[in-house]
């Protein structure tokens, strides 16, 4: 009797051991998407270039992540966006999540 009602409930435990594990793709991604788009506004802050906001950024990000840069007169804001599949060859089949986070900054003055 054990064994059958093991049988039964095995799948529905494995359907949520990959949910939480889709769950977890999700929240991680998140919150590299928030530490790519604060890097990438201290970076703008400081003066470097687009470039090199870009790259910083990208370099947290998740694989395939865009960033985008918008200038507006003393403020920097970096938005960084892409779509997070969860880990694994078999759970990487499933649909992705999309991702983003913004940053905004104020630009420091020269010294």
């Amino acid at each position: 009797m054990v064994t059958a009602e093991t049988a039964v409930v095995l799948p529905v435990l494995l359907l949520v051991l990959a949910a939480s594990i889709w769950v977890l793709a999700a929240v991680a991604g998140q919150l590299r998407c928030v530490d790519a788009a604060r890097l990438g506004a201290r970076s703008a802050a400081r003066g470097d270039t687009s470039a090199d906001v870009i790259a910083t950024a990208r370099s947290t990000a998740p694989a395939g992540a865009t960033v985008a840069v918008l200038r507006s007169g003393d403020q920097v804001t970096v938005t960084v966006s892409g779509v997070v599949r969860p880990f694994g060859a078999l759970l990487g089949r499933l649909p992705g999540t999309p991702v983003a986070a913004t940053a905004t900054a104020l630009v420091e003055d020269p010294p």
